[in-house]
């Protein structure tokens, strides 16, 4: 098996990895890029590979740096299916048709105010493009393998968000376990994910290859800023992935506010797609930890914003209160419109709760950058900018040493993908003293076909 990694290798954002198995084509995921421009420039190039050529998608979740590049992929002419699990395709459809609205939404907002330099500004891809790609969709059940032509292929539960998945490949000659993003294995929500059977070869991703989540409970560090929140009359914004990070959030809030009730404040979800996601929860009881009591006493916490109007209200609305908006890196969504109004003011706050791509406007307010430029203008954030640590859905380096080592059997080639240069480098090095002399760790090229099980030369 070879496989050529055109996003998704040397960094954490684009996901594209184009497997030749058993005579089948086969892309792992197609993400968008986000964050840095030269990355988002090249999320309108034509595909380096000819889509009408790809014989099936295996999808691992719905995230758009694993998901957001399918409607180009089909406008480019690809025709194939698209295979992901049931709950997957639910969160797909959803997260695709949010970002092509906002898209669209966008590109009217800078054809009417004339912040774009092109003429017109256009989006993307559109919410047509969306519902052609989605009839290219087909639902996979987990540890039920399938086949595509001559190979067959499983989807396994990876933890992370609601329906995600590893996806193992058989070729009949070898065995490939692709990880997608891999879960916590004490995740507040999700299940811990599955370890990889035996097989000849892992690709898994590296996201915090570098790092240790803090032990301490996070709730603390909420606890404390919910006071200083109270005591100013602040209002504090979240910037939050709308899967996952959002429904996380405000389960803790709940478990929070039973524990320390004096906390109580408004809790606003500006976030009509969170709001959907957060049902689909209840579709899926077996996915996930929460029982529909522990759904029904978390969200009757919360007011959802469904209408962008009520949404401008709360730019009017002083605090204490908090607003979860997307997006999680501040790269686009309600939470711009939301940081404009109150990131002026000293007193209020804006707290980061996930990774923060390179680029990002995220990343900029975690580096310390307080200079902004959203819809064409520049703001100065004086609000004061926290971090809530220990909320990842990315398993951290140990996390990850002990998800390859519960396999049955030690892969003879480890590839390491979706992680910044450190963290690659970092958990490959963390890799190769657990393994000693069994295998091989290697970080995962990109723009390059490589054989995924590499013939390794005799000992003399």
């Amino acid at each position: 098996m070879k496989v050529a990694s055109f996003g998704g290798a040397a960094g954490v954002t684009g996901s594209k990895h184009l497997l030749e198995a058993g005579g089948q084509c086969l892309l792992v995921d197609c993400g968008m890029f986000q964050g840095e421009k030269a990355g988002r420039l090249r999320n309108w190039e034509p595909p380096p590979f000819d889509p009408r050529k790809i014989d099936a998608v295996l999808l691992t979740h719905g995230h758009l740096d694993h998901c957001g590049y399918l409607p180009r992929l089909v406008r480019a002419g690809f025709r194939g299916p698209v295979y992901t699990t049931r709950p997957g395709r639910e969160v797909a459809r959803v997260i695709l048709m949010d970002s092509a609205r906002l898209q669209e939404e966008d590109a009217d907002a800078a054809n009417r105010d004339g912040w774009s330099r092109h003429r017109p500004a256009l989006p993307l891809y559109d919410t047509a493009d969306v519902e052609r790609a989605l009839h290219q969709f087909r639902s996979v059940t987990y540890g039920r393998a399938m086949r595509i032509g001559s190979v067959q292929a499983t989807f396994h539960y990876a933890g992370h968000i609601l329906g995600a998945a590893g996806v193992e490949v058989d070729d009949g000659r070898q065995r490939v376990w692709f990880s997608g993003d891999i879960g916590r294995p004490e995740d507040p929500v999700m299940y811990p994910p599955r370890p990889p059977t035996a097989v000849d070869a892992v690709v898994m991703e590296s996201t915090y290859g570098d790092r240790r989540h803090p032990a301490a409970d996070p709730l603390d560090s909420l606890a404390e800023l919910l006071e200083r929140v109270l005591e100013r009359g602040s209002v504090l914004l979240v910037p939050s992935f709308a899967l996952g990070r959002a429904q996380t959030l405000i389960v803790l809030m709940d478990r929070l506010l039973r524990r320390r009730p004096e906390l109580e404040l408004p809790i606003y979800l500006s976030s009509p797609m969170a709001a959907e996601v957060s049902e689909l929860y209840r579709n899926y009881p077996d996915e996930h930890r929460l029982t529909s009591a522990d759904l029904d006493a978390a969200f009757g916490r919360v007011r959802i914003v469904e209408h962008a109007q009520r949404a401008r209200r709360l730019d009017k609305r002083e605090g204490p209160i908090m607003i979860i908006a997307g997006s999680g890196m501040l790269t686009g969504g309600r939470i711009l419109g939301h940081l404009l109004a109150h990131g002026g003011e000293p007193e209020n706050h804006v707290l980061l709760t996930g990774y923060q791509a390179p680029g990002t406007r995220g990343r900029a307010l975690l580096d310390g950058e307080r200079e902004l430029k959203m819809h064409g203008r520049h703001m100065r954030v004086r609000a004061q900018v926290e971090v809530l640590e220990g909320l990842s859905a990315h398993a951290d380096r140990d996390e990850l040493r002990q998800w390859l080592a519960a396999a049955p059997s030690v892969p003879k080639q480890v590839w390491l993908m979706h992680g910044e240069a450190a963290a690659r480098a970092a958990l490959a090095e963390a890799l190769r003293r657990d393994r000693g002399a069994d295998g091989s760790v290697d970080e995962l090229p990109e723009g390059v076909s490589v054989d995924l099980v590499p013939e390794r030369p005799r000992a003399p």
